[in-house]
C-alpha cells in the first residue's frame, strides 16, 4: 500500500499535524506500507492562492502511485488534496485536529467565544467565517473516512453535518520525550528557581497566555522566587511580551520560542507544575507528553483535556481563563509537594493507555478498510 500525505505542519515545525506525519514516517513502512509526505512548507513563500495551485500541482506529481491520499488538515492542504484525489479517482482521507472556521474567527475576525459556544450560534459569524465553515464542511464532508483524536472532537464534526458513520475515533499516540538527567541536575542546569511553571503551545488567543501571564503578580506575593516559561511562537507574541513589561514581569516571564523536542522535555521535566490554559484541545499530544514525564498537570476542562486528566486523581482541571481557579490549582500544586509522587505515578499510568503500538494498529486496520 502507498499513502501520500499531505500536511500543513511537519518538523522541524511543531504541533499536531507534524506529530502525526513523522509518526506515519516511522512506523508504517515497517508494517509494508509507504509513506510520501507532501509538506506544506514546501509552497508557504508564494502568495496567498497561488500557493495553494502550486501545491495542488506537486501534491499530483508525488500522488500518482499512491493507493490513498491522506490530509491533515481540511483547507490548507485539505482543499487541493481533495481536488487531487477526486480527478486521479483515489480514496481521500482527513485527519481534523480543530476548527479551522473557529480558529480563523478567532485569530482574524474578533471572534471571542469558545469553540461550544460559536458552535451554537451560526448566524452570528462574520461572512468569511461562514465561507471557511461551509469550504470546512465541503471537504470533510466529501472524505471516504474522518479521522478525530478525541470522542469530543467527533462531536464537534458531527454538528458540521458529517454522518457520524464516517468518523472514526483514533487517540494520539504517546511519543515520549526522552530525558535522561535527574530532575534535580535540570533544574540546576536550566538555573530554575522555585517555583518554576512551564506552558507550550502557539502563541494564540485560545491557548490563554495573557490569562496566565496576568496571575503571575499576585502569585508573586506568596512565591517571589516565580517564574513562568513560556515555549513556542506565534501571532500573539509582541503583545504578551509588552504585557509582561507592563506588568514589570521581566525577570519572572522568559519566552523560549521554538525549541527541539529534547529541550523541551527538560524544560517540563524540570519544572514544577506544566499549565495548559487553553480554551480549545482536539487531544493533546503535549498533556499525553507531559502525562509520561510526570510533571504535575493544571489544565483546562476544555475539549479533548477530559478524556486525558481525572481532576484530583492525575492532574488539576480549571476552567478557561478562570484566574481564581488557576491561581488556586498552582497553589496547591506548590503548596503540597507529597502530592507530587501520587499525582505523577497516576499520569504515567494513564499514559501508558495510549502507547503507539495501540495506535499504530488502529491506523493500519482503518487503512486497511479503505484499501480493500
Amino acid at each position: 500500500m502507498k499513502i501520500t500525505i499531505a500536511t500543513g505542519l511537519y518538523p522541524p515545525e511543531i504541533g499536531g499535524p507534524a506529530t502525526y506525519a513523522a509518526m506515519l514516517e516511522s512506523e508504517l513502512p515497517a508494517q509494508g506500507i509507504k509513506i510520501n509526505t507532501v509538506p506544506f512548507g514546501w509552497v508557504r513563500h508564494y502568495p496567498k492562492i497561488i500557493r495553494h495551485l502550486i501545491y495542488a500541482w506537486k501534491l499530483w506529481q508525488e500522488s500518482k502511485e499512491a493507493d490513498i491520499i491522506y490530509a491533515l488538515d481540511p483547507i490548507s492542504v485539505g482543499l487541493p488534496a481533495l481536488w487531487v484525489a477526486r480527478l486521479q479517482h483515489k480514496p481521500f482521507l482527513i485527519r481534523l485536529g480543530g476548527d479551522y472556521a473557529w480558529e480563523q474567527g478567532r485569530i482574524r475576525f474578533g471572534i471571542t467565544d469558545t469553540l461550544d459556544d460559536f458552535l451554537k450560534k451560526p448566524d452570528t459569524w462574520p461572512l468569511r467565517v461562514k465561507l471557511f465553515a461551509k469550504l470546512q464542511a465541503y471537504v470533510v464532508g466529501r472524505a471516504k473516512r474522518v479521522i478525530v483524536p478525541s470522542e469530543y472532537l467527533k462531536s464537534v464534526v458531527m454538528q458540521w453535518g458529517i454522518k457520524e458513520k464516517n468518523i472514526q475515533v483514533i487517540y494520539s499516540a504517546l511519543y515520549p520525550l526522552e530525558v535522561n538527567e535527574t530532575r534535580e541536575s535540570l533544574r540546576h542546569s536550566l538555573s530554575y528557581s522555585y517555583p518554576t511553571i512551564v506552558s507550550s503551545g502557539r502563541l494564540v488567543p485560545w491557548k490563554g497566555f495573557q490569562a496566565l501571564i496576568e496571575i503571575m503578580p499576585d502569585l508573586r506575593l506568596r512565591f517571589p522566587d516565580i517564574s513562568l516559561v513560556i515555549i513556542g511562537d506565534g501571532e500573539e507574541e509582541i503583545k504578551l511580551k509588552k504585557l509582561v513589561e507592563k506588568l514589570q514581569l521581566t525577570n519572572h516571564v522568559r519566552f523560549a520560542g521554538s525549541i527541539s523536542k529534547e529541550a523541551l522535555g527538560a524544560t517540563i521535566k524540570a519544572a514544577d507544575v506544566f499549565v495548559l490554559n487553553t480554551a480549545y484541545e482536539g487531544l493533546s499530544h503535549q498533556l499525553i507528553e507531559v502525562m509520561d514525564i510526570g510533571t504535575p498537570i493544571v489544565a483546562t476542562k476544555a475539549g479533548g483535556n477530559v478524556e486525558l486528566i481525572t481532576n484530583g486523581v492525575n492532574g488539576f482541571l480549571v476552567e478557561f481563563n478562570h484566574k481564581q481557579e488557576l491561581t488556586e490549582a498552582i497553589e496547591y500544586v506548590f503548596n503540597h509537594p507529597e502530592a507530587r509522587e501520587r499525582i505523577s505515578q497516576s499520569a504515567r499510568g494513564r499514559s501508558k493507555l495510549f502507547k503507539k503500538e495501540v495506535v499504530i494498529k488502529e491506523i493500519i486496520t482503518m487503512l486497511n478498510e479503505i484499501h480493500e
